[in-house]
């Protein structure tokens, strides 16, 4: 109770706590459970941005910290980019359609992260801050006076967390994490792709994805404890940790009975049928998972029900041993006919199945536009801008989303002021090339 009555002292007395309680006020579903917590965010990329925009997505006032003049790297990858308004601040390159993806209910400000000075306002951040998200090498901020026991010493209230590639000790822990190799070191890249050619990656950064899901969910942990004890958490996660933790059952056969695997495509090692097939104009993924779902797919889709009384696929257990022979036979017979004509055949049957879409056509699936996948947001330098929108609801709504991505050193000044600085001083700080 003391833990909690210090947090909201300490959330009540913080400057720019008003301009989050107007933005959040109308917000859909629930009250946001994350007001009046601010997150300094030191990440750049994927992993780190999509931690802090979930914390923000749930009403945070995240903190982004960017390098001057550059900012996070994403900012440069195009194209494509969005359009920029004629009346737009020509200077700056166009928002990449990247860095818009992972950054919305952000604030930007620019700090020059190599002077005493600059320095000097990450610690005042420190200070104020619920919790602190980098994505640098381990041991390069504390060599910048900003490590996990320098922050402690500011804030001792402080969450920390540390993404990385392969986490804050052994013998990997100085190398920079990469999703694209930690896909291959941590066994992912070894079961995609087809049988009998290349290893293949996936084809978004998955494990980056999926590890800042486990930040997401390790700073809200963090958040819990801390009105607990009263004390804050390091936070060390990692992409190599996370990707053999998302092996799941891979992993698990592997430890259980020294299984090793291989790659099977679209393909499940152990059920059959379970994979994409062709069709006469496109392919469909069918997913028969047990012998009731195996013989309405032969008789009410193949017009074969003789198959599932054949003693080479009467069982799950033996069609696995007839993979090849059964997934040719199936192939024939959907070859025949174009794929919306067998989708429709699929209906109502109870054997799971769907198309390979592209992803015009998933942002046209009825049910994506059922559920308001998308948002449209205004966006300063380019205008109306499409964005993915939140996927969890609350109460039916979801999170509204407050702020667009930022301009790179938007919100500079307004951060400052926050802190104290006045505007003679933020001037002199920019015409120093601090901030």
């Amino acid at each position: 109770m003391l833990a909690r009555k210090l947090f909201a002292s300490r959330r009540c007395t913080r400057s720019g706590v008003r301009f989050l309680q107007t933005q959040q006020r109308n917000a859909g579903g629930m009250p946001a459970p994350l007001k009046g917590i601010k997150i300094l965010d030191l990440t750049r990329v994927l992993a780190g941005p999509t931690a802090t925009m979930l914390l923000a997505d749930l009403g945070a006032d995240v903190i982004k910290v960017e390098q001057c003049g550059k900012g996070d790297d994403t900012r440069t990858w195009n194209p494509p980019s969005a359009p920029l308004l004629s009346t737009a601040n020509q200077t700056l390159p166009p928002e990449s359609a990247y860095f818009l993806a992972v950054n919305r209910n952000k604030r930007s400000i620019t700090i020059n992260f190599k002077s005493e000075e600059g320095i000097a306002i990450l610690h005042k951040l420190v200070a104020q801050s619920d919790v602190l998200v980098e994505n640098f090498i381990s041991g390069k901020l504390a060599e910048m006076k900003l490590g996990w026991e320098d922050c402690r010493e500011i804030n001792p209230q402080l969450v920390y967390a540390s993404i990385t590639g392969y986490g804050q000790t052994g013998p990997y822990r100085k190398a920079a994490g990469y999703d694209v190799i930690i896909e291959g070191e941590a066994g992912l890249m070894h079961i995609t792709g087809e049988p009998n050619r290349p290893p293949s990656k996936v084809g978004v950064a998955a494990t980056d994805i999926a590890t800042g899901l486990y930040a997401h969910g390790a700073i809200m942990a963090a958040l819990l404890s801390r009105q607990q004890t009263g004390k804050g958490v390091w936070i060390d996660c990692n992409l190599f940790e996370t990707q053999i933790a998302g092996l799941a059952n891979i992993a698990s056969n592997y430890l259980i009975a020294n299984k090793e695997a291989s790659r099977h495509g679209t393909a499940h090692p152990s059920i059959v049928p379970y994979q994409v097939f062709p069709c006469k104009d496109g392919f469909i993924m069918i997913g028969a998972g047990n012998d009731r779902q195996f013989t309405s797919f032969c008789t009410k889709i193949l017009s074969r029900p003789d198959l599932a009384q054949d003693r080479r696929f009467s069982s799950n257990i033996v069609r696995v041993q007839n993979r090849e022979e059964l997934v040719r036979i199936i192939t024939d017979i959907l070859m025949t006919k174009n794929r919306d004509e067998w989708l429709a055949m699929f209906e109502g049957i109870g054997v799971p199945y769907g198309p390979i879409n592209n992803i015009r056509e998933t942002f046209e699936h009825p049910q994506a536009i059922a559920r308001k996948v998308t948002v449209e947001v205004e966006h300063p330098r380019a205008g109306k801008i499409k964005l993915v929108a939140p996927a969890v609801s609350y109460n039916g709504e979801k999170m509204p989303i407050r702020l667009p991505p930022p301009w790179l050193s938007q919100h500079t000044n307004e951060v400052l002021g926050e802190l104290g600085y006045s505007e003679n001083e933020i001037k002199t700080l920019r015409e120093k090339g601090i901030v």
